[in-house]
């Protein structure tokens, strides 16, 4: 049975040992989910002086987005389940010289910040793996001042994310895991269609708009992709948690045989499709 609180210890550790690697690929993520954060940034309405919650911020490469835009006279808090994930974003931006950029631990489904904060909230490629995404969204429009936008990243369906979808079909073949019921977190938990108009709509959002922008994973080859996946990439580990050493070797070798596919005279193309899902409070 589906344990939402082992399930979070879990995705948290996998991050806390994932956050190097998301970190050393950063660039290469800014380029790949580049269009789709200026989308949701777009769609926030993020502009001078706005304030930002950012959830499920990772390493921050939205964040950082969101900070440029808001200038000096704006703010972006960043928040993260993985304490490892928020270190790097905030030397990130310090680096970057963002003085408007401040982090803090929180679970994003018990999102403990002064309500009607903010004016907007984003969250990229994090709302998918919340156990409780009603939860989740509760909190994120009561932070926001009435009228304020929540604009978050998601994966479309299986089907038009090949890149991900193959090794997750592998994985779960391998590691003898039945597909996730309905409500249950995942990469595709909110891809199909209606299902994310109607979560934020029953959360309490209003002018709730879906936009698909898409996102092609392009490397140099699906040996590159498979390593990027394996070495980023928390849910995949989560699922691969109960095979051993060997096991778990196996199923990286298969994923990049059947990666291949994807190969051309351009080097690795992967098919990728994510969804912009807005709306107001």
């Amino acid at each position: 049975m589906f344990d939402p609180q082992q399930y979070k210890t879990t995705t948290r550790d996998q991050w806390e040992e994932a956050a190097e690697a998301w970190h050393r690929w950063g660039a290469f993520i800014e380029a790949w989910l580049g269009p789709s954060t200026e989308r949701m940034l777009d769609v926030a309405g993020i502009t001078t002086g706005s304030r930002v919650l950012d959830v499920a911020a990772g390493t921050g490469g939205q964040s950082l987005a969101a900070a440029r835009r808001t200038g000096p006279s704006g703010s972006v808090l960043a928040t993260d389940i993985s304490p490892a994930v928020l270190r790097y974003a905030a030397s990130e931006a310090a680096a970057a010289g963002l003085d408007n950029v401040r982090t803090r631990e929180l679970d994003g489904e018990d999102l403990a910040v002064p309500a009607g904060e903010f004016d907007a909230v984003i969250s990229r490629v994090g709302l998918i793996y919340f156990p409780d995404q009603r939860a989740a969204l509760a909190g994120m429009r009561a932070a926001l001042r009435p009228g304020g936008r929540l604009a978050a990243v998601v994966y479309s369906t299986a089907d038009r994310n090949a890149f991900f979808s193959v090794p997750v079909g592998i994985i779960r073949r391998r590691a003898q895991l039945p597909p996730p019921a309905p409500g249950q977190p995942g990469p595709f938990s909110l891809g199909a269609p209606g299902v994310a108009e109607q979560l934020f709509t029953v959360a309490g959002f209003h002018d709730v708009r879906v936009e698909t922008v898409p996102s092609p994973v392009r490397l140099t080859s699906a040996a590159e992709c498979t390593r990027f996946e394996q070495e980023s990439f928390g849910a995949l580990h989560q699922m691969l948690s109960g095979l051993s050493k060997q096991e778990r070797s196996a199923a990286w070798t298969e994923i990049e045989a059947a990666l291949r596919e994807f190969e051309g005279a351009d080097g690795f193309t992967g098919p990728c499709e994510m969804l912009v899902v807005s709306g107001v409070s």
